[in-house]
């Protein structure tokens, strides 16, 4: 009886009650889940030498991934998970533009720390190297010999726009809707269709944070300033093109597809009643999984 007591007067005392603090948190927490899980991936596949995993392999964890952290938080914070996708919430209204930079930092920081701890799992690796296929780039992306920077800039543009049209279709209610609990793993296969289809240019990050947090973590750790001045200072590439094609995907959904679709009683892009009765509203936070 003493025992249930103090249970729950711990979890009273523990409980946050804040909206904003609650979405920040399972932002973070979602994030961490992402990064921890795709930076794994990687770290098996690159410190085996491919014994122990492959490209595929580490692909297919990142997706993966993506899909447990939408379970994570997608009730609480939507699971932006990516600051694109928060800009494109932005673009739509389903996101204030002032809690913007709060998301960013609680993803950025959210990857910050997931790549702190997959360095720990994987202490015992190689000297610290920004040459891409030693373990650097483990935690943050690099382009290919052959990529000048505009190349770079335009793939992330177009890969993160392709992420974002493929995320608002899924998540459209009056479109070909995904069954009800289904969308993180159609999230899942987007992402995944993407990496295996565009990623030997840069490694497809098409998130700032995913880049950026595990970037500033090898530079705190040892590997220097040259994570941010290698290969033409590339760094601001998987920071700035990400966002831009956030833009590009949400103006191309919203006027080659949402504008179009049939005006219905009761209901905006994400409401209403079709003609056999069924709701159009998308189930799942801030983001397109509970609105």
């Amino acid at each position: 009886m003493g025992s249930t007591s103090f249970s729950k007067r711990a979890q009273a005392l523990l409980r946050v009650r804040n909206q904003l603090l609650r979405e920040c948190l399972a932002e973070l927490l979602a994030v961490f889940v992402l990064i921890l899980i795709t930076l794994s991936g990687s770290a098996q596949m690159v410190t085996s030498s491919g014994t122990k995993g492959n490209i595929l392999t580490a692909y297919l964890a990142g997706a993966l991934a993506v899909m447990v952290a939408i379970h994570t938080a997608g009730g609480v914070s939507g699971a932006h998970l990516n600051p694109a996708f928060s800009l494109c919430m932005c673009l739509l209204g389903q996101l204030p533009l002032w809690k913007f930079p709060i998301f960013v930092a609680v993803q950025t920081l959210g990857s910050f720390i997931a790549a702190g701890a997959v360095y720990a799992l994987y202490y015992g690796m190689q000297k610290p190297t920004c040459t891409p296929a030693l373990p650097a780039s483990i935690f943050a992306t690099y382009p290919a010999e052959y990529l000048s920077l505009s190349n770079g800039f335009l793939d992330q543009v177009m890969g993160t726009a392709l992420l974002i049209v493929g995320i608002l279709a899924i998540t459209d209610g009056r479109n070909k809707r995904v069954p009800e609990g289904l969308e993180p793993v159609a999230v899942a296969l987007l992402v995944f269709s993407i990496e295996v289809s565009m990623g030997s240019n840069c490694g497809c990050p098409m998130n700032p944070a995913r880049d950026f947090g595990p970037r500033l973590f090898t530079y705190v750790a040892g590997w220097g300033a040259e994570v941010f001045s290698r290969d033409n200072a590339w760094w601001w590439v998987p920071v700035v093109a990400p966002l831009l094609g956030a833009a590009v995907g949400t103006a191309l959904y919203q006027l080659l597809v949402a504008l179009h679709h049939p005006a219905e009683d009761g209901g905006g892009a994400r409401g209403g009643k079709r003609d056999d009765g069924s709701s159009t509203a998308i189930p799942l936070g801030a983001g397109p999984w509970d609105k």
